[in-house]
């Protein structure tokens, strides 16, 4: 890059969520640089901030091990061309975002074919859950890892990764949205109590948690509980949700679309919740919730062997206490979860430790009022200037 051209950014997304991400740092990197050419991979976001996607990632929306393989020509096509397209368009920065799987093949050849390229790694991958080697043998051919959740930092310098600055997560940016006014606080409280069930944005998930979920539910109701159910889900997912629900016995009414999620979210009491990134999202909500996980046998008994104990709850790891309750497979039954659920809809010291670890989220993952994307354009700019000064 010389003085006067614009500098050129390839970044690759090839999941929603990281679409969403790349489409607001391209946004920011535009506001801090000016002109910028980008180039890459990515949805429709980053198609509305200027990017002309090398081929649709939809391609590479595969869920389940028997659906890889069956489409694993293609993938390690698509990964071939990928790293291609960027040995050729010799960008100044190359910027992959989330889905590991995929996006660090690319970087490890273009590494290999163009080292001279810098690379940043937008999403950290859950080395401190399972795998901690990558993050050694991300020194390979990544220079700058990017954090969404404050406590990575500590983790790769633990194992001996590389530099991994802590920008943000994007719930942060939204907690207009996800955080009740006055008139939705009185609904919290309000009788009977909405509970949200969320058992999982995929589809096995869905399959894995409903039949238990509705057990539970069934069981806290013949106990005397009063509650209203809720369940949100996506349009893709509406009809299996649907059809997951006719056999309860408390059908719950469901909300599809974010809006409508986020509104629930704002006025409910309590959640059963599948574990995952919704924890988070509940906790920083300040909703008190029970989580539970199911999967396949050797699913679950891959799990046991690779993945860390005590790491599996987002929101316990960034709180730093295990506040809240989870039931994994064989602990996961209705009886277990509608004790639990009963604790965090009334006023108990269990629900009161939730909210009183929910209190110190906000201290824990500030960034000091900016906005994840410009603190993760910072670090992009810093490697660009890096490359050019070399």
């Amino acid at each position: 890059m010389t003085a006067s051209a614009a500098p050129t950014i390839y970044l690759i997304a090839t999941e929603e969520s990281g679409d969403r991400l790349g489409a607001h740092l391209m946004q920011a990197l535009r506001q801090q640089l000016g002109e910028v050419q980008f180039v890459g991979i990515g949805g429709h976001g980053m198609a509305r901030q200027g990017l002309r996607s090398l081929f649709p990632i939809e391609e590479l929306s595969i869920i389940g091990f028997a659906a890889v393989v069956q489409r694993l020509p293609m993938i390690l096509r698509r990964i071939r061309e990928a790293a291609d397209a960027v040995i050729a368009a010799s960008p100044d920065v190359f910027v992959i975002i989330d889905s590991p799987d995929f996006t660090h093949r690319v970087a490890r050849r273009v590494r290999a074919q163009a080292p001279s390229i810098p690379i940043i790694n937008y999403v950290s991958p859950t080395v401190w859950a399972w795998r901690p080697g990558r993050a050694r043998a991300m020194r390979g051919y990544v220079d700058h890892v990017l954090a969404l959740l404050p406590f990575e930092p500590a983790e790769y310098r633990r194992l001996d990764g590389p530099p991994c600055s802590y920008v943000g997560h994007p719930l942060t940016e939204q907690l207009d949205s996800l955080r009740p006014n006055e008139a939705e606080r009185a609904q919290r409280d309000a009788e009977p109590p909405t509970l949200l069930v969320l058992p999982g944005s995929r589809r096995s998930e869905i399959r894995h948690h409903s039949a238990v979920f509705g057990a539970a539910l069934e069981l806290l109701r013949e106990q005397g509980v009063a509650f209203t159910p809720v369940l949100p889900t996506t349009p893709h997912l509406e009809s299996l949700v649907r059809e997951a629900v006719e056999s309860w016995p408390v059908k719950p009414a469901i909300l599809v679309g974010e809006v409508d999620k986020r509104a629930a979210f704002r006025t409910a009491r309590a959640a059963l919740a599948k574990s995952g990134t919704v924890t988070l999202e509940l906790a920083i909500a300040g909703v008190p919730m029970v989580t539970a996980y199911r999967a396949g046998a050797l699913e679950i008994w891959i799990a046991r062997r690779v993945v860390r104990p005590g790491t599996v709850i987002l929101a316990n790891l960034v709180i730093g206490e295990d506040v809240i309750p989870e039931f994994i497979q064989e602990d996961c039954t209705a009886d277990k979860l509608a004790a639990a659920l009963r604790e965090v809809i009334a006023d108990t010291p269990s629900r009161r430790r939730q909210l009183d670890g929910f209190a110190k989220i906000d201290g824990i993952m500030s960034t000091g009022g900016r906005d994840p994307s410009a603190c993760a354009a910072e670090i992009v700019i810093a490697a660009l200037r890096n490359s050019a000064a070399a």
